[in-house]
């Protein structure tokens, strides 16, 4: 039986390329299919992966490449992704990440092909995505599950759908006997958990009690011995870091100019303000030109 060295060291599946390097291996299959019907909540026997290339120039490449996009059961189609980097938002509203996943859910629905076919024959969509911060903070569930529905929750059509995984809402989850937890939270602790040695402990007990997740744990040790894997990886990291600070620091410079320039301002206008209250009271120009350090000209046009 499988069990994670107490000290090993295990690249994190919580990395969108190690997600996808995981789920696309060609023994991998049984795993994937068991994430699909963990997932979705139905019974998947087959899925066939579509998009089994990974990049190779650019680990900085954040884009649709890095998911895994199938066929399920010879119909149906599913995109799945791990995401662990935040997308900037304007506030917390998450309103970039909501809306860029209805759109390749939508865009991924209308894509497949209709000639031949009848409207009732096209092929249900799904989006799944494992985050790894929270989206929804007021929802106390880790999972959503959304598809086109009435205001009073009635459902209107199954025909897309969008499932997301919150991995930051695991606490709750954490505190139940392994043999009580459903399929899903049990994937959700192996990608969250794999790499952290001081949940090794759960983490190896999950493993000992699904079959399909001792097996992606297999293959997990088997990427995290590959030292090209691993070359990889410290470079992807590195590159998120440098990306973070720099976005910090032009943020905390633009800020400081922003502030520097509204003090600018404000000093502006209160020297004008006493320079016209000046004026009015009859002092001369020359006078106020002493006081305030306005030009002539300047003082005229008050």
């Amino acid at each position: 039986m499988l069990i994670l060295p107490p000290d090993a060291d295990i690249l994190s599946p919580v990395d969108d390329h190690i997600f996808k390097t995981l789920l696309t291996h060609p023994d991998a299959k049984p795993v994937l299919i068991d994430v699909l019907s963990s997932s979705m909540n139905r019974n998947v026997t087959d899925a066939a992966v579509r998009n089994n290339e990974l990049p190779i120039s650019d680990d900085s490449e954040k884009g649709e490449r890095l998911d895994v996009n199938c066929i399920i059961d010879h119909k149906d189609q599913a995109d799945v992704e791990m995401h662990g980097s935040h997308i900037q938002e304007l506030d917390d509203s998450h309103t970039s990440f909501i809306n860029k996943y209805i759109y390749y859910l939508t865009d991924l629905h209308s894509s497949q092909s209709s000639k031949g076919k009848k409207y009732h024959e096209l092929a249900r969509t799904y989006q799944i995505t494992f985050c790894n911060y929270t989206i929804y903070p007021k929802r106390k569930d880790y999972i959503t599950r959304s598809a086109m529905r009435t205001e009073k929750g009635e459902l209107i059509t199954d025909q897309i759908n969008f499932i997301l995984i919150e991995l930051s809402k695991l606490g709750e989850i954490l505190k139940k006997p392994v043999d009580k937890l459903t399929p899903l939270e049990m994937w959700s602790i192996f990608f969250r958990f794999a790499p952290d040695v001081k949940r090794r402990d759960i983490v190896n007990k999950v493993i000992a009690e699904k079959g399909e997740i001792a097996m992606a744990g297999a293959l997990l040790m088997e990427i995290s011995q590959d030292e090209h894997q691993r070359a990889k990886y410290r470079s992807r990291r590195m590159f998120e870091t440098d990306k973070f600070h720099n976005e910090q620091v032009i943020k905390e410079l633009a800020e400081a100019r922003g502030e520097a320039r509204g003090i600018s301002i404000g000093e502006a206008r209160g020297i004008s303000n006493i320079a016209r209250n000046l004026k009015n009271k009859g002092m001369s120009v020359i006078d106020i030109m002493e006081a305030t350090g306005l030009l002539a000209a300047e003082i005229d046009k008050l």
